[in-house]
């Protein structure tokens, strides 16, 4: 993970948590979850969550025995952090390198392990709109090489995607772009 955060933070571990709970603040997790997700020691996990919790960045919610971990948005730092994790993620790239060019494109999202703030090498994307295939794979293969992540994308129409949408409430996903007047995006 050689990127601007571990310039910054010299435990990978720290690193790991903050893309986990910052990317998709909805993300919230247990400590042995997170242990056996990063394969690294429950005491490893709990030290760097106790010191993310000590400054605030995280926040706790007790069910039954477990603890869950999540991210304090209302951190004064949060939107700085959540814009960093984005930018390591390579999502940042993905809006500007595809999303914003493609065009007749109404929403995009972004569903999967990414979704939920795992950072596995491979985006997965759902486009919804009147696409040129061979301009998005033109696009794609370049994002991909500057970003060196994997991009795959799932084309529906606007009416495909009413079919699927119910589908899609099952998967982790997280809306990054949708057609407006100002053409805006949520990462």
């Amino acid at each position: 993970m050689d990127n601007l955060l571990t310039g910054l933070i010299s435990s990978k571990t720290r690193i790991k948590l903050l893309v986990r709970l910052f990317f998709n603040p909805s993300t919230r997790s247990y400590l042995r979850e997170l242990a056996k997700e990063f394969d690294v020691s429950t005491n490893a996990v709990r030290e760097e969550l106790n010191q993310l919790k000590k400054t605030q960045l995280l926040k706790t919610q007790k069910s039954g025995r477990q603890i869950f971990y999540m991210a304090n948005t209302a951190h004064s730092l949060f939107p700085e952090l959540k814009s960093m994790v984005s930018k390591v993620m390579g999502i940042d790239q993905v809006i500007d390198g595809i999303v914003n060019r493609l065009g007749d494109l109404e929403r995009a999202y972004l569903i999967g392990d990414y979704a939920e703030g795992k950072d596995t090498g491979i985006i997965d994307l759902v486009l919804v709109g009147d696409i040129d295939q061979y301009h998005l794979n033109d696009l794609t293969r370049k994002t991909e090489r500057y970003i060196k992540r994997k991009i795959r994308s799932l084309v529906l129409t606007s009416e495909e995607f009413d079919e699927f949408e119910s589908k899609m409430q099952e998967l982790p996903r997280i809306l990054i772009w949708e057609a407006s007047d100002s053409n805006n995006a949520d990462a």
